[in-house]
This record gives structure tokens, sequence and C-alpha cells, in this order.
């Protein structure tokens, strides 16, 4: 289910202080990088993932891609840094 813009806007501010906790580097996405995704996924819900060493349009599809692949929600995208959402089956945040 697609978030609103008062999910969104809440989601954003929860995510200000946190830390890139996946980071892609120059190889791109690779199958262990997915599983690392989907494990930060189930334990915080709301991560930063950082794209390294692309530009725009290549940090935009590889976020697309990785939230296909993760069934997660793209909450904003600020230069190199994606925020991504996925509700847990025991949600830790409420939206």
């Amino acid at each position: 289910m697609p978030l609103n813009s008062q999910q969104i806007r809440k989601l954003r501010a929860l995510a200000h202080h946190l830390k890139p906790v996946i980071m892609v580097g120059d190889k791109g996405i690779s199958e262990n990088l997915l599983k690392e995704l989907d494990r930060a996924l189930e334990t915080h819900e709301l991560i930063k993932v950082s794209i390294a060493g692309a530009d725009k349009a290549s940090r935009l599809e590889m976020t697309q891609a990785l939230c296909e692949a993760s069934k997660a929600e793209t909450v904003q995208i600020i230069g190199r840094i994606s925020i991504l959402y996925r509700k847990n089956k025991e949600p830790k945040i409420r939206v």
C-alpha cells in the first residue's frame, strides 16, 4: 500500500537522525546486498541507504530496484541517500 503525505512526513522526521545502514558501492546490487537489506528492514523497518558512485538517474533506478526486491516503499531520496520503509508483521513504527 502506498504511503500518503502524512505518513511520509512522519517517516522522514523519524529517519532524520539515522545513519545509513546499507551502502551500495561501485559493484551495484548483489545477492548479498539484498539479503543484508532484507535483514536491515526486518530489524529496523525504516533505514537509510547510501548509493555511491552513480549519477542521479542511476541512483533513482537503484533505489527502485532495491524497493522492488525487498517490497519496501521509498520515503525520500536526497542526493546519495535513500530512505526506505517496510512495515513488519509486528510493526515497531506506527504510521
